[in-house]
C-alpha cells in the first residue's frame, strides 16, 4: 500500500481509543476480504461509531477503507481536511448521481468502498430494508461485495440510548461473510447481499451474551429494543417532526 500519513494517523488514533475503552474485538472470516482490487464493503449499521470497527476489520485484510460521508461535512475545516486526505467520498443527497459516480470510479480504481445498505442506523438492531446502491455500484464497476456484520458496538453509542464512551470492556464481534459476486439484476444482487449479511450477522452473534431485557439486545433475542415494526413507527414520527421544522 502507498503511504497515506493522515490515514495512518487516524488508524493509530482509533486503535488507541479502542484500547482505552477496553474493547475486546473478535474477528471471524477476515480471509474473505480480497487483498487487492475494487470491493464494496457492505456493513450493517447499529451505532454511530461502528465506522471505527470497519476501518479495523479492513486493516486485518491490509486494506484501507474509502468512506462515503455527507458532503456538507467538508465545510468543517478539520473534517474536510481528513476527508480529503483519506479519500472519503462526499455524498450530496441533492445530487446523488455525482457521489455515486465517484464511488464507482473508486471501485474501478481498485479501492475498498464502505456502504451501509440500510442507509441509517437500525433502532431494532435487526437488518432493515436494503437500498440497492451497493448492488448497483458493484454491477457497474464489476467488483464483488463483501458483507460485514458488526455486533456489540451499539452498546457504545447509538440512537435513543445513553452513551458509554469510557472504559467498559465491551466485547465486539466482527464477522466477514462470503464474497458475493456481481451477477444478476440490482434487485437479485441485493437479495443475495442481504442473505450474506444475515448469515454473517448470525455468526457475529454466536457466543455473545445477550442479557434478558437489555435495551441494546433485539426483541428476538429477549431484549427490550423495539421490533422492526416499532422502530419504523419511531422513524416515521421523527421524519415528520423534521419536515415540520
Amino acid at each position: 500500500m502507498s503511504r497515506e500519513p493522515v490515514y495512518a494517523a487516524l488508524t493509530g488514533l482509533v486503535r488507541a481509543i479502542t484500547a482505552v475503552q477496553g474493547l475486546r474485538i473478535t474477528y471471524r472470516g477476515t480471509e474473505n476480504i480480497p487483498r487487492r482490487g475494487g470491493v464494496v464493503l457492505a456493513v450493517n449499521h447499529t451505532g454511530y461509531l461502528d465506522f471505527m470497527q470497519v476501518g479495523l476489520v479492513a486493516r486485518q485484510g491490509k486494506r484501507r477503507v474509502r468512506y462515503m460521508m455527507k458532503k456538507e461535512l467538508e465545510r468543517n475545516p478539520v473534517v474536510g481536511f481528513l476527508m480529503r486526505h483519506c479519500k472519503a467520498i462526499g455524498v450530496d443527497r441533492a445530487a446523488g448521481a455525482e457521489s455515486y459516480a465517484a464511488a464507482v470510479q473508486a471501485l474501478r480504481d481498485g479501492e475498498l468502498v464502505c456502504v451501509y445498505p440500510e442507509a441509517t442506523i437500525s433502532r431494532s438492531f435487526e437488518l432493515k430494508a436494503f437500498k440497492s446502491g451497493a448492488a448497483r455500484m458493484a454491477l457497474e464497476a464489476g467488483v464483488p461485495i463483501v458483507p460485514v456484520a458488526i455486533w456489540g458496538s451499539q452498546r457504545i453509542m447509538t440512537k435513543d440510548m445513553p452513551k458509554a464512551l469510557g472504559r467498559h470492556n465491551f466485547p465486539v464481534h466482527i464477522a466477514v461473510g462470503q464474497t458475493v459476486p456481481p451477477h444478476g439484476t440490482p434487485d437479485e444482487l441485493t437479495t443475495a447481499l442481504r442473505s450474506g449479511l444475515e448469515s454473517a450477522l448470525g455468526v457475529a452473534q454466536q457466543g455473545y451474551e445477550h442479557p434478558a431485557g437489555a435495551r441494546w439486545v433485539p426483541a428476538r433475542l429477549g431484549g427490550s429494543a423495539p421490533t422492526l415494526d416499532e422502530a419504523a413507527v419511531i422513524e416515521a414520527d421523527e421524519k415528520a417532526r423534521r419536515a415540520k421544522g
